[in-house]
C-alpha cells in the first residue's frame, strides 16, 4: 500500500501540461500526506497560498489549528492523511469550477482506494458537498451524516479557516474533535 500511495502521490505532484489554469498556475500540486493505512482521511477543497508554496496540506493558519484539533482527538498528522477535492491552488483563491473538480475527482478516488479509511472527514462546506447532498455544514458538522461507498462514514466538520474568521465556529469544531476521539477510543 505505501508504495502504491507514494507513487500516486508522485503522478499528483509532476501532473503538468493538462491546459487547466489550475494545474497551470499553481506552484505546487499538493497531493496530501500522512499515513498510508490511515482509518481517518480529512479532506479540504482546494490548497491556500501556503500550501501552494510549500506543497503540503494545511500548513497556514487553518493547518495549525487543524493541528490542535486532532490532538484534542488524540491523533497527529501522521496517523491520518489530509488532502484536497482540488489538488492544486485556483488562482486568486477563488473556489474550484466543476471541470477543475471532475479533472482532479479520480486522483481522490484513487487516493481513497489505496488508504481504504473508514472515516472521512470533509473540512467545510465545499468539501462536504462533494460526498453528501441535501444537508448544510451547519445541520451535518461533527455526525455521521451517511455511508459513503465502501461502508465509510462521512463526519463533516466546519473548516478551520471558518473557524479563524468566525470564531463562533470553534467551540464547534472542537466539540467534533472530542466527539471524534470519544468515538475512537469506544
Amino acid at each position: 500500500m505505501p508504495d502504491a500511495l507514494d507513487t500516486l502521490n508522485e503522478e499528483i505532484r509532476t501532473h503538468t501540461g493538462c491546459g487547466f489554469e489550475i494545474c497551470e498556475t499553481a506552484t505546487n500540486i499538493v497531493p496530501g500526506e500522512g499515513s498510508p493505512t490511515a482509518d481517518v482521511l480529512l479532506v479540504g477543497e482546494a490548497p491556500g497560498a501556503s500550501e501552494d508554496m510549500q506543497g503540503r496540506p494545511f500548513v497556514g493558519r487553518s493547518g495549525k489549528l487543524l493541528d490542535l484539533l486532532l490532538a484534542e482527538a488524540g491523533l497527529a498528522r501522521d496517523d491520518v492523511f489530509i488532502t484536497n477535492v482540488v489538488k492544486a491552488r485556483p488562482p486568486g483563491n477563488r473556489d474550484p469550477k466543476a471541470d477543475e473538480v471532475a479533472h482532479h475527482w479520480p486522483w481522490l478516488e484513487a487516493q481513497l482506494q489505496v488508504i481504504e479509511p473508514e472515516l472521512i472527514i470533509p473540512l467545510g462546506r465545499h468539501a462536504m458537498g462533494r460526498f453528501v447532498e441535501g444537508v448544510t455544514i451547519t445541520e451535518a458538522h461533527g455526525r455521521p451524516v451517511e455511508q459513503g461507498e465502501h461502508g465509510r462514514t462521512i463526519v463533516p466538520w466546519f473548516h478551520p479557516a471558518a473557524a479563524i474568521y468566525n470564531r463562533s465556529l470553534r467551540e464547534s469544531l472542537h466539540e467534533d474533535a472530542r466527539r471524534l476521539g470519544e468515538t475512537l477510543r469506544a
